[in-house]
């Protein structure tokens, strides 16, 4: 009986791991000072190389300035 059920929740289960890594990822991402910088130099070099406008650089620049404000005043209040 056990096997039966173990068989039939397999695919919710496998559904649910994805879904907790997929979590973990995110935070991980939006948790990590390194990885916003690494996002805010990408960001000035597509300006640089003319792939995105000043209107579209000022906007995303804002977005992640914000993200590493609140990353690091997330961890000044741990």
């Amino acid at each position: 009986m056990f096997l039966i059920d173990d068989i039939l929740l397999a695919p919710l289960k496998g559904i649910l791991f994805l879904g907790k890594k997929i979590n973990e990822v995110i935070e991980k991402e939006t948790s990590d000072e390194g990885s916003v910088k690494e996002r805010l130099m990408a960001l000035q070099l597509k300006f640089e190389m003319d792939e995105i406008d000043e209107e579209e650089y000022d906007r995303r620049e804002d977005e992640l300035l914000k993200l590493l404000g609140d990353i690091r005043e997330q961890k000044e209040n741990r």
